[in-house]
């Protein structure tokens, strides 16, 4: 299900703009929430699989959480410059199936 996963990744990867050679350690969650579907995912899944809710333009409602971070970390590298970064809330440290009525802040 629904988990902390962990890689090294490098910091110029990561899309913020840091210059820097270095590898940082980027954790994030991924997995299926099925088993944490309240009556309303069910419902939800059960009229849309039967033409019985017309979904608004756009986009189609999600019929299940989707697991996401629940608490995050700083992560702290050196730049290219040899000065020390640090970014808030970049890697996540636990995770949760979040968009069903169980919210974890």
């Amino acid at each position: 299900g629904c988990r902390l996963r962990s890689q090294l990744v490098p910091v110029r990867a990561l899309g913020l703009g840091h210059r820097s050679d270095e590898l940082v350690r980027f954790r994030f969650c991924s997995g299926s929430c099925r088993r944490a579907r309240s009556p309303h995912d069910l419902s939800l899944a059960s009229l849309l699989g039967a033409g019985a809710l017309r979904p608004p333009p756009g986009s189609r409602p999600v019929s299940q959480p989707c697991c996401r971070p629940t608490r995050y970390e700083a992560v702290s590298f050196m730049d290219v410059n040899s000065t020390w970064r640090t970014v808030d809330r970049l890697s996540a440290t636990a995770c949760g199936c979040l968009g069903h009525h169980h919210h974890h802040h």
